[in-house]
């Protein structure tokens, strides 16, 4: 990893492949609704749940001034932070089109955007898509006039892809307010924890409002609550939401059980069918197995103490049950989080109605729906405050700030937002969370009073400040601050090479009159013709006082790109003072020269990554070519283009296979870019390749030296990744499509087998076998999927927390030999994901197809549930497995 960096973000993001995990819970299980002509649809719920839709959202918080011609977000942006791409079957994006279409929710009229950071992944499927989806789709139905940018970097081997994403959105100065919805245990990774830390100061210091969820497994953040029913790590919160510079997002759960009447009507109006607020308590779904059975869990609302971030400035104040433990504390701010009331969402197509106007769709929850949520509320916030201050923008930067400042002023004795009997008057800025807590099941004193984190009057590490009342929030935003004004000068300004240090002193001072100084921090951003109109972010620095003004002198610039353009010094502001920006200065640079390092790598048995020399047809080959310059300062833009001696590269042209660079893994710091999926299709023979740098207006053209690697004979076989077969019933059956691909120079007969299925449930192949002859070529058949149906036992319950999807796991790491199946459309790219997770399941899941017996019982059923199942390759010795998830519902 590079670790040339700018000093503002000197620190290191990724040492490992080990993914940021989605914050986010899905029920599997569909909600059935109708176009209805002249009004918005009908839903239907038939098990006394309920399903927040964006206006009952608006209706539960307050904010149904955004729907009816009032602040609705216009003028502000939503950066989302993500690693898949969406479901784009149909036409792109559709799942976040469908949602917003007049025939389903008519959330108008913001733009939506997906913006690629180098090579597309593609939609991963599972939990990253519903991850993506989930945050595209809320952060606007909250604010239906803020743009939205989904932002979606494929992971490589040295770096995370929402890691890169995040880089991509701060270098760029891409938007107002960014949103992350993953999370990696503080405990576990503290390594990363001054390179996050540095990211997040940088995203302040232009004014970027960045909002993180704070987990779903309580206190036990390094616990997974997808997969454990018993936390066995030590407490620990988020690192990703432990900073402080963003605002930590927790979850609350509606207590509506025992007067659903009261809060809910049993007919949509105007597809709004919440009543009013509805008291909130901690969110803590867990429940241990000798209460719940199969159904065991440890879901809660993140939150706790950091271990090793200091109390930030603004949890200084005189809050209401603020604990003075010297610890950055979490959550901020909550919202609802439960499955009991998900927040509905478009998944998959499932939105496009049928001939009768009939579609479904699909809860989620978690403190993944509550970060974008609050995002959109702050894009109110920042639509109000823009129309008060145009000149200065939408930003507010450090939010907390405000929210703790106003905090300190309420009576949160008042404002009880878990009591049934009152609501919190309208004068009530946050509805205080007064009931439960975050603890789990293996944790100390688990279902006691003195288990960790209790809520009370006031703040609390289970819910933070509470939920919020949108509008008496925004009305009391404020919005009026002492001015300050920002001066920049540069040294030179012509005659630049690109990396070359420049010198650069900056002024913050009061605009008027005297006072204390402005302190802080401030950025310099350039206006390049390339970038968008917010302009490329260049570094940060933090004021020091020289009598009334803030100041930084001195300071050395290497990060200036290449072209004609202004460079502005911006200040994020403060309590006290207004945001500014300075004056432009004209500078004049010229490319440096670069270097291209090209790098053909495969994935050991381990899934570690080594040099590729060779191995036979279906290897996973992974080219990746590294671009920096000479002064190892700034960020290359452009394309990379490689190229094989021995013909077209598969996925590639007759000129070559041409990737685009992403952002790098390091703010300002190099950039690189790769096959996101790797190329496994290599054909037999000897194969060179090369790579050539495109250049930019920082850095001129540059190509690397050659590699080279042998492909012997063989084959593969390969379902899509994601392939699901859904069986309506035990009973039923169903159909996958696979591929069985062999290279030039193999011959023989290639067998297909299942395994890992369930009691009564067996597969066949059409066609059977695939007979290769020494041609290069693709079979593709048919696997069809029989099941058994249920005799006297009760069929099982699905479990409806978990997303299914073996193959949808992460981003990149590296195929082995035995997952070298999965096409390019959607392949997941992570295969040490992929390689840890095929061998928890091999040995874990069922046994084989059904079986017999000489005489009754009859053959057993088939239990409804979701199954992987393994589909093997078999010529001679030689193997390829691959696999699709089984449904049985």
């Amino acid at each position: 990893i590079p670790t040339a960096l700018t000093p503002a973000v000197a620190g290191v993001l990724t040492l490992h492949n080990f993914l940021k995990k989605p914050q986010v819970l899905f029920s599997k299980k569909p909600i059935a609704a109708k176009v209805q002509s002249g009004k918005r649809p009908a839903i239907t719920f038939s098990d006394g749940s309920h399903g927040i839709a964006p206006l009952d959202f608006a209706k539960i918080y307050n904010s149904s001034f955004a729907f009816i011609g009032g602040t609705d977000g216009s003028g502000v942006t939503i950066g989302i932070i993500g690693r898949s791409n969406l479901y784009s079957v149909d036409s792109p994006a559709e799942d976040i089109t469908d949602f917003r279409s007049s025939e389903i929710f008519n959330v108008c009229c913001g733009n939506f955007s997906v913006i690629l950071n180098g090579p597309d992944p593609g939609d991963l499927g599972g939990s990253n898509e519903v991850e993506a989806t989930l945050d595209s789709t809320w952060s606007g139905a909250v604010a239906p006039g803020a743009n939205v940018d989904l932002v979606v970097s494929a992971s490589t081997n040295t770096a995370d892809g929402v890691d890169l994403s995040e880089v991509y959105i701060i270098e760029n100065n891409l938007a107002d307010i960014m949103t992350e919805s993953f999370g990696t245990c503080e405990a576990g990774d503290s390594s990363e924890a001054a390179g996050i830390s540095a990211l997040a100061e940088q995203a302040a210091a232009q004014g970027i409002t960045f909002f993180v969820s704070t987990g779903d497994s309580g206190a036990e953040g390094c616990d997974d609550p997808d997969t454990e029913t018993v936390a066995t790590g030590p407490i620990s919160v988020n690192l990703l939401a432990s900073t402080a510079f963003n605002i930590a997002a927790g979850g609350t759960v509606f207590d509506d059980t025992s007067e659903p009447t009261k809060y809910w009507r049993g007919t949509n109006a105007n597809q709004e069918s919440a009543i009013s607020y509805i008291p909130e308590d901690v969110w803590n779904d867990s429940c241990p197995s000798s209460s719940c059975g199969s159904s065991a869990n440890i879901y809660a609302s993140g939150g706790g103490q950091s271990a090793i971030v200091a109390k930030p400035a603004w949890q200084l104040t005189t809050v209401t049950g603020m604990q003075n433990d010297d610890t950055r504390d979490l959550p901020d701010v909550s919202l609802s989080a439960s499955l009991h009331d998900g927040y509905v969402l478009c998944l998959e197509g499932s939105c496009v109605p049928n001939s009768q106007g009939e579609f479904s769709l699909y809860l989620v929850g978690g403190t993944s729906a509550v970060a974008p949520s609050f995002a959109g509320i702050m894009a109110l916030i920042g639509e109000q405050f823009l129309n008060a201050n145009p000149s200065l923008g939408p930003r507010q930067g450090i939010a907390n700030y405000t929210l703790y400042n106003l905090a300190a002023s309420e009576t949160f004795a008042n404002c009880n937002g878990s009591s049934t009997t009152a609501f919190p008057p309208s004068t009530c800025i946050f509805n205080d969370v007064t009931v439960g807590n975050n603890a789990v099941p293996g944790e100390t004193n688990y279902g006691s009073a003195n288990a960790l984190y209790q809520a009370g009057v006031g703040y609390d590490m289970a819910t933070g400040l509470g939920s919020v009342d949108i509008k008496t929030l925004v009305n009391n935003w404020a919005t009026s601050f002492t001015a300050s004004t920002t001066t920049l000068t540069l040294a030179p300004t012509t005659g630049i090479t690109h990396g070359q240090s420049v010198t650069a002193n900056i002024t913050v001072a009061p605009t008027s009159g005297t006072g204390a100084a402005p302190t802080g921090d401030v950025s310099l951003i350039a206006a390049t013709p390339a970038t968008n109109s917010k302009g490329t972010s260049l570094t940060e620095f933090t004021l020091t006082t020289s009598g009334s003004n803030g100041t930084v002198t001195n300071a050395s610039i290497t990060d200036l790109p290449g072209g004609t353009y202004d460079v502005t010094a911006y200040y994020q502001g403060n309590p006290t003072y207004s945001a500014s920006t300075s004056a432009p200065v004209s500078v004049t640079v010229t490319p440096e020269s670069s270097t291209t390092t090209l790098s053909v790598l495969t994935a050991n048995a381990q899934g570690i990554a080594v040099p590729f020399t060779g191995g036979a047809f279906g290897s996973f080959v992974y080219l990746r070519a590294d671009i920096a310059g000479a002064s190892s300062h700034g960020t290359p833009t452009g394309t990379v283009n490689f190229t094989d001696t021995f013909g077209t590269i598969p996925g590639g042209t007759s000129t070559g296979l041409s990737l685009a660079l992403n952002s790098g893994d390091n703010f300002q710091s190099g950039a690189n870019t790769a096959t996101p999926n790797g190329i496994l299709n290599f054909d037999t023979g000897t194969h060179t390749i090369s790579a050539s740098y495109s250049g930019d207006a920082s850095f001129n053209a540059s190509s690397s030296a050659t590699q080279s690697f042998t492909i012997t004979p063989g084959f593969y076989v390969s379902t899509a990744s994601n392939a699901t077969v859904t069986v309506s019933a035990p009973g039923a059956s169903g159909t996958v499509s696979y591929s069985v691909l062999n290279s030039s120079g193999f011959s023989g007969t290639i067998s297909l087998a299942c395994s890992k299925l369930p009691s009564g449930a067996g597969c066949s192949f059409s066609p059977a076998n695939v007979t290769a002859n020494g041609t290069a070529a693709t079979t593709n058949g048919t696997i069809t999927v029989t099941t058994t149906a249920a005799t006297m036992a009760a069929l099982q319950k699905p479990d409806h927390r978990v997303f299914p999807g073996w193959l949808a796991i992460g981003s990149f790491a590296f195929f082995s030999i035995l997952l070298i199946g999965v096409p390019s459309s959607r392949r997941a790219p992570l295969l040490l994901a992929l390689l840890l997770t095929l061998a928890m399941l091999l040995p874990a899941c069922g046994g084989g197809g059904g079986s017999s017996s000489s005489s009754p019982p009859p053959p057993p059923s088939t239990s409804a549930g979701t199954y992987s199942v393994v589909v093997t390759a078999t010529s001679g010795s030689t193997t390829s497995t691959t696999g699709f998830t089984l449904v049985v519902e």
